[in-house]
């Protein structure tokens, strides 16, 4: 991986990732492609509005239709036909999701299959295996993933487990790309420690001392915490980040939460919200929310957003989508999936101008504007 920042404004950075599948400008929004593609969308659909990455979920495609097989069609690149980065996760947020059917202990994660019950146990160096046959660009390491609120006892364990699986995990990939494995493969740590300061620099400090890993991500965030706990727990934890390599903020989030961690020295994101949102009807535009299902929208004959520049604004209206989404028509998820996909990678886009003409206050100024803030 080869990284590089190209300037900075009030915070915000804006760098450019090369890994052996794409170049990477940030800030960027990864959409989520948990199966190996982002749902309703193709690999085309994600070329066409310019994705550089997308994200894949270890557990999952572990799971079904396994790795193994995957690495048969020339792991995630050529299995899905998306030609651009892929990054995977380890799993650990699945033992936090799917805690009912997990169980951690101090040399990996037990998981129950959510699919037929099977059992199987992650750990730092299987998780590796799996991300290996994926051919991912960029591995996550398995961590031990905390709710919050939640006791210093049981973050204090989290910290220490993480740190652990982590050391285990680079020294591992180390071996590993010594006998060829996983040469063109990246991998990143995750901090963690709820929102207490203390934790966050204890565990940043004794990852970030782990020199050999390619990026650092910030986990543990966006699991019930209030907003600005976040950002303030955001804005402790980058300053025990190397400079010099990216920085990634899982899991995250809202438009504005993107733009106010973008101006906390964060690099990458990622998020099920646009998709997720969209199955829901709720868009996302340059001028805040908008719920397609409302009566209001029969009869509007204007685009979502008249400033947006994706397949759907260009070709339908408010009535076409509401009507579809009223009657349960497949299209209107992909419609509105590809319409809120590409807001956010255009708002990245007009943030790394942003901040490449040092205007970045300005930008974020009339980005709360447009919305009545």
């Amino acid at each position: 991986m080869k990284f590089q920042i190209d300037k900075t404004s009030n915070g915000a950075r804006a760098c450019t990732i090369e890994t052996a599948h794409s170049t990477i400008l940030t800030p960027v929004f990864m959409p989520v492609g948990t199966q190996g593609t982002v749902k309703a969308l193709d690999a085309n659909d994600m070329l066409e509005m310019g994705a550089k990455i997308i994200l894949g979920n270890t557990y999952h495609l572990y799971l079904r239709p396994t790795s193994k097989l995957i690495k048969k069609f020339g792991g995630l690149h050529g299995f899905s036909k998306f030609p651009n980065s892929f990054l995977t996760d380890s799993g650990g947020f699945q033992a936090f999701s799917l805690s009912d059917n997990s169980k951690p202990d101090e040399n990996g994660i037990m998981f129950k299959s959510h699919i037929d019950g099977s059992k199987h146990y992650f750990t730092p160096q299987s998780v590796l295996d799996t991300q290996y046959e994926l051919n991912s660009d960029i591995m996550m390491i398995l961590d031990d993933l905390v709710a919050l609120p939640n006791t210093n006892e049981r973050i204090k364990k989290s910290i220490e487990r993480t740190t652990k699986w982590a050391k285990e995990a680079i020294e591992y990939h180390m071996e590993q790309k010594a006998k060829g494995v996983g040469v063109h493969q990246n991998i990143f740590a995750i901090i963690q420690g709820g929102t207490s300061k203390e934790f966050r620099k204890l565990s940043a400090t004794q990852l970030c001392a782990l020199s050999d890993f390619d990026g650092f991500a910030i986990g543990g965030l966006s699991v019930g915490e209030p907003n600005q706990d976040m950002y303030d727990t955001v804005e402790w934890t980058t300053q025990f980040m190397p400079e010099n390599k990216p920085r990634y903020l899982m899991g995250v989030g809202t438009p504005e939460d993107l733009i106010e961690n973008i101006e906390r020295g964060v690099d990458m994101f990622d998020c099920v919200m646009p998709t997720r949102n969209a199955r829901n009807g709720t868009l996302f535009t340059s001028f805040g929310r908008l719920n397609i299902k409302k009566a209001e929208f029969k009869e509007d004959i204007k685009p979502i957003d008249e400033s947006c520049g994706c397949y759907t604004c260009k070709n339908f209206t408010r009535a076409y989508l509401n009507h579809l989404l009223r009657a349960g028509e497949i299209t209107y998820f992909r419609l509105a999936s590809l319409h809120n996909i590409y807001y956010y990678l255009d708002l990245m886009r007009e943030a790394r101008s942003a901040i490449l003409n040092d205007n970045w206050v300005e930008f974020k100024k009339e980005f709360y504007a447009k919305r009545g803030k």
